[in-house]
């Protein structure tokens, strides 16, 4: 089995591709997307794409899933091999759902995309219940301890989300598994979209069954691609579970990942752009990756104290101090201010932001600072918000 690079390996890697990049930066326009998904994606990762289409069973494909191999592991932090799915994050989930229970789910909730978890347990024929604390606030381990001991034998899955686009909090992920492993035949889901790549997620170390994410978020990359890792745990449960699906057969997924393989055709194009940006992130280096992320998280907090300060507003941050997003921040805006309003004004400026999700649409912006945007950028945003804002 191919082990994950070393940080400083990551410079070794090199393909032909890599000649595409510029020195400086490639667009003036580029910094102006803070979606919390989908991610702005650099002009020369795009053009990355741009090559022709090779045969999805040949040595060509084989070589160059092989290839990423190291370095997905290493993104992932685990010795395990990454599945490469070409659909949304969410056909990930669903595989989750359908590989790795045979009982009852019990669905940790605490945002819009957590509650997905349960819906789609539902929808296929799971039986599951929620654990849900109030949008903004996190899932604790106390609780889950709580619940799993009043039930115990009663759940074999437990599923989370680590950073909660809609709220913008980030849960305790390592403390929530490590109380799942005190518990026999229960495995841990985890949908790490909008975490893996702008903050630690330690698969291996934190006993993470299963790890999901998707292309277009902190990765920095168009949608179209699903990553995910399965535990030997998880392998496991899947085998036992009769009813798993064709196209999300997670058994089907480990004997291709074995080969250079996807179980279905490919995205090609987005193959050749996920072998680039890994590059490109690699070159970077994790733990410098994670630092930019959480500080213009830190810088977002406290441009919204200081604006409080100075307007005499109450402008505040969603979620609680100690589990804050590095990747996206929720604002809550005062009275008689429309976060739909917001982010149409500020779009006339040449910046997009999101509304609130949900329930908090009509309160709330969310800014998406992940991927491959800098303080500078952010910066700039913010001086033209705060515009907007006290107009």
């Amino acid at each position: 089995m191919i082990g994950p690079l070393r940080a400083g390996e990551a410079t070794e890697m090199t393909r032909e591709s890599d000649s595409l990049e510029p020195k400086e930066a490639t667009s003036a326009a580029f910094g102006q997307f803070f979606l919390p998904g989908p991610t702005e994606v650099r002009p020369e990762v795009l053009r990355s794409m741009e090559r022709p289409v090779i045969g999805h069973r040949g040595p060509e494909m084989v070589g160059l899933i092989e290839d990423m191999q190291p370095g997905l592991s290493e993104l992932f932090q685990t010795r395990r091999p990454v599945y490469l799915s070409t659909s949304s994050a969410t056909g990930m989930m669903e595989a989750a759902i359908t590989n790795l229970s045979r009982r009852r789910v019990l669905c940790l909730v605490n945002g819009a995309f957590s509650q997905r978890f349960y819906k789609i347990a539902t929808a296929c024929g799971r039986p599951a219940d929620r654990l849900a604390v109030p949008f903004g606030e996190p899932n604790l381990p106390e609780a889950l301890r709580a619940a799993l001991t009043v039930d115990q034998g009663h759940y074999d899955l437990v599923t989370v989300v680590h950073s909660e686009t809609s709220t913008g909090v980030l849960n305790p992920l390592a403390e929530l598994s490590a109380v799942v492993h005190e518990f026999d035949d229960i495995l841990l889901a985890v949908d790490a979209v909008t975490s893996l790549g702008g903050t630690p997620v330690r698969t291996d170390e934190w006993m993470l069954d299963f790890v999901l994410t998707g292309s277009q978020k902190a990765l920095a990359l168009p949608p179209g691609l699903a990553l995910a890792v399965a535990g030997d745990r998880a392998l496991q449960r899947a085998d036992q579970v009769e009813a798993r699906g064709y196209y999300f057969d997670l058994l089907d997924f480990e004997r291709r990942i074995q080969k250079g393989q996807t179980p279905n055709t490919p995205v090609v194009p987005m193959f050749y752009a996920l072998d680039f940006q890994l590059h490109r992130i690699l070159a970077e280096g994790l733990e410098t990756r994670w630092q930019r992320h959480a500080a213009m998280a830190d810088r977002t907090t406290a441009w919204v104290d200081e604006l409080t300060e100075r307007t005499g507003r109450p402008f505040r941050v969603l979620a609680p101090p100690d589990y804050r997003s590095p990747t996206v921040t929720v604002i809550v805006l005062p009275k008689k201010l429309s976060g739909p309003a917001v982010a149409s004004a500020i779009k006339q400026r040449g910046f997009t932001i999101a509304t609130g999700y949900g329930e908090l649409k009509p309160s709330a912006i969310r800014i998406g600072h992940m991927g491959d945007h800098t303080m500078d950028e952010l910066e700039r945003l913010l001086e033209s918000l705060e515009e907007v804002l006290e107009r």
